[in-house]
């Protein structure tokens, strides 16, 4: 991976934002799951290099609120290969029903660490 001087993380997770070294660019939106995909897809779009995958984990995509994906701080190139995975993953995405489920604050906080753990492991921390 590159240094971390050029990485933005965007992520819904608080976690992320309360531990994450302040030399990370961390762009936080009290948003779903699904539309953090949608911001990311946006900015691939937009030529941001994609560093870690939408999906990871093995969390299913309706069984966690959180997730955190690494993007360039600044755009580039566009990458088909990038939009294709965004697309791919919004579609995989809505093929899991949603569960409906209100977790409590103790599940809450167990899904904040998983998508933490998987971030800090991307970036090899």
């Amino acid at each position: 991976m590159e240094s971390v001087s050029t990485y933005l993380i965007i992520t819904n997770n608080p976690l992320v934002v309360e531990c994450m070294p302040a030399d990370l660019a961390v762009e936080y939106h009290d948003v779903t799951y699904r539309e953090v995909l949608v911001l990311v897809r946006d900015l691939v779009y937009a030529g941001h290099r994609m560093y870690t995958h939408p999906l990871s984990g093995s969390v299913k995509p309706n069984e966690t609120p959180y997730k955190s994906i690494v993007v360039d701080k600044a755009p580039g190139t566009f990458s088909m290969e990038a939009a294709n995975l965004m697309a791919n993953a919004l579609i995989t995405f809505d093929k899991f029903k949603p569960l409906n489920v209100v977790y409590s604050d103790y599940h809450l906080q167990d899904f904040q660490l998983i998508d933490y753990t998987l971030l800090c492991g991307a970036l090899d921390f």
